[in-house]
């Protein structure tokens, strides 16, 4: 009877502090209930519904009837109606379209006298996952929509082979190699990984040492508290990239075609916004060991949600929401932008603001929710 005494005192005990550790029980129900939601719902590796500019010299019925047919496919939505390459171009290269068709104006005179058409496809191949299946439904919906148009008394113009080709250009990634896509998100994952980790052990770490009454006793605002810590962590920000960049090009034989210096203002500024975060969560945690799980519950969304693992234009727009909150999302397309297209300043600038603006609000967080007692 005493063993079994003991035995339950200590089961009570350790329920109790459970009990009291809220943060570690909401934890432990939080993570299993995000990760059914976000492998069941928001994971899709065959996106539908991706931006398309149109560039149609033929206004024909049957091209109207092609366009259509394409669109019905359900992995082209025709956001945009362009009348110049240029324009098509500019809006491709700022991620603001993951295809460009464009229908020559010969185009349906050609299938008349019964001559090889072409449709060509540009396609943002920077994430070959998110082009494929989109690519392999064209052929599929020129053949559909030619038997259609072609029949009856017209079925004398259809041809034995198709008639009409697509050409598909590969852009900024004409290989579609994996890898270009892969290294330059893992730079962001890396960098939201460990700066978000150290600066949230900062705080925590002062008050479990017991040194956190020495820190109080100096004449220094929140703020300087808040720059003092993070402010060393950005060379430590500033070697990981260098260590990526150069294994990247070395190892991966990544390019970068883009600005170095734009590249270099865009992660400093990224590499704060983690920093910052992670003061943040130094101060809501009680200890070291909340801070870590705080970071962990953090960084899954990130990883997930980004666009790193898996196609940000496949996932539900609530999934994109809350991928939109976050750092890293912004930052992928800046550090892809820069590496693969040579994206200019005027085409990053929107993922810069969003940065800044992330800065701005989560230091006045940080500096609200800094106590200047130990109560």
């Amino acid at each position: 009877m005493g063993f079994l005494h003991r035995l339950l005192a200590m089961i009570y005990k350790e329920a109790l502090q459970l009990r009291r550790d809220r943060l570690t029980f909401a934890m432990m129900f939080g993570i299993p209930i995000m990760q059914l939601v976000l492998f069941g719902f928001a994971i899709n590796n065959d996106p539908k519904g991706l931006p398309t500019a149109i560039l149609a010299s033929d206004h024909s019925a049957l091209t109207r009837a092609l366009i259509s047919t394409i669109g019905n496919t359900g992995y082209f939505s025709f956001s945009n109606a362009v009348a110049t390459e240029k324009e098509a171009d500019e809006l491709l290269q700022r991620g603001a379209v993951q295809f460009i068709i464009t229908i020559p104006g010969d185009f349906t005179r050609k299938l008349i006298r019964r001559e090889r058409a072409q449709i060509v496809i540009e396609a943002d191949a920077t994430d070959p996952a998110t082009t494929s299946g989109a690519l392999a439904a064209v052929d599929q919906a020129i053949s559909q929509t030619l038997t259609r148009e072609f029949s009856g008394p017209l079925a004398i113009y259809r041809t034995g082979e198709s008639s009409a080709e697509v050409l598909l250009h590969r852009r900024y990634n004409p290989e579609s190699i994996t890898r270009y896509n892969v290294v330059p998100g893992l730079l962001g994952i890396i960098l939201t990984m460990t700066m978000v980790m150290m600066t949230a052990l900062a705080v925590t770490r002062e008050r479990e040492r017991g040194t956190m009454e020495n820190l109080l006793a100096m004449p220094v605002r929140p703020i300087e508290v808040m720059v003092g810590k993070i402010a060393p962590y950005i060379v430590i920000g500033a070697i990981q990239v260098s260590v990526v960049l150069i294994a990247a090009n070395i190892l991966f034989g990544v390019p970068f075609v883009g600005s170095f210096t734009l590249f270099g203002i865009a992660t400093l500024l990224f590499i704060t916004v983690n920093l910052a975060l992670g003061f943040t969560f130094s101060t809501i945690s009680q200890n070291q060991l909340q801070a870590v799980q705080m970071s962990f519950f953090f960084l899954m969304p990130s990883i997930l949600l980004s666009g790193f693992a898996f196609p940000f234009r496949g996932m539900p727009g609530w999934a994109q929401a809350i991928g939109e909150a976050l750092p890293v999302t912004h930052f992928l397309r800046i550090v892809r932008g820069l590496m693969l297209k040579g994206a200019s300043f005027e085409q990053i600038v929107g993922e810069v603001t969003i940065l800044l603006l992330m800065l701005v609000i989560v230091s006045a967080l940080a500096i609200s929710r800094y106590r200047v007692t130990l109560d």
